[in-house]
């Protein structure tokens, strides 16, 4: 008699057991899972649209913001009209570069850090320099197309 309650005991147990495993599971794998970012492949974008010669020319500061796939960039007017591209993200803390004709610099507002027009670190913490990109103006449509080509 005893043995047999042993049995259903030792049952009972493992029974308990496995549900208690089955409901923390069931918990925790949701929670895993909202935690756990999802796999995003980049875009295959090898060029895009940054906006046309006349919306650079009427911006204030004489620079535009736009995004390259996931990542920002910045295109420049150049005082002898030449145009500019380059990731917007600081080396440093991937916050967004500014353009600062004042300065002629590329500014980074979150910990003052500075570039010089060929993306180059010139102060603050930027580790490195910002990755530049290659800029073609189409006179035909007026649209400035930004690739990530050789040279950049």
């Amino acid at each position: 008699m005893q043995n047999d309650t042993l049995k259903r005991r030792s049952f009972l147990n493992y029974l308990l057991g496995g549900g208690v495993i089955a409901v923390l599971a069931a918990i925790g794998f949701p929670i895993y899972k909202y935690l756990k970012p999802p796999k995003i492949p980049e875009a295959a974008e090898s060029q895009v649209t940054a906006g046309t010669l006349a919306e650079l020319q009427a911006a204030e500061g004489r620079y535009k913001i736009f995004r390259f796939g996931r990542k920002p960039g910045i295109v420049v007017l150049m005082p002898n009209n030449e145009i500019r591209a380059f990731s917007a993200s600081c080396t440093h803390l991937d916050c967004i570069v500014q353009y600062r004709p004042d300065l002629n610099v590329l500014w980074c507002p979150c910990h003052n850090g500075k570039y010089d027009l060929t993306g180059r670190n010139i102060s603050g913490p930027p580790p490195r320099p910002l990755e530049q990109w290659v800029a073609h103006y189409d006179k035909a449509s007026d649209n400035i197309f930004v690739s990530k080509g050789e040279g950049a």
